[in-house]
């Protein structure tokens, strides 16, 4: 990753944000919802990692098209919450944190809940 970037053309000039960057913004937008017990990876990141690829994006998406952000999350819910609330929770903290970022208005966030994560 870390080859997309979103321009913001400005009178000066553009400015450019990498995906990385929006990447890093949700996962501490993630982190102050309370329920989510952790991002997770697809199966294909997962085997990635077991050979030794490392990935800085775990659990997150983000794709950028002509006006809009699109961002991908996969969560696991802690046990005894409730999932629907947690994912809600998640897509507006996201938006409103991509919002802020970038400027942009239009932001589409899709919460993948993959598990539930039990206490031990």
């Amino acid at each position: 990753m870390g080859d997309n970037y979103i321009t913001c053309r400005e009178e000066n000039g553009n400015i450019n944000i990498s995906e990385d960057v929006i990447s890093s913004m949700v996962r501490n937008a993630i982190a102050e919802v309370e329920g989510v017990a952790g991002l997770s990876n697809t199966a294909g990141a997962e085997i990635a990692e077991l050979i030794g690829i490392k990935s800085l994006n775990r659990g997150v998406k983000v794709q950028f098209s002509e006006d809009q952000i699109i961002v991908d999350v996969i969560i696991t819910v802690s046990y005894g919450s409730n999932v629907v609330s947690v994912a809600r929770q998640v897509q507006e903290k996201v938006i409103n944190a991509v919002q802020v970022a970038t400027g942009l208005e239009k932001a589409q966030v899709n919460v993948h809940v993959s598990g539930i994560a039990f206490e031990k």
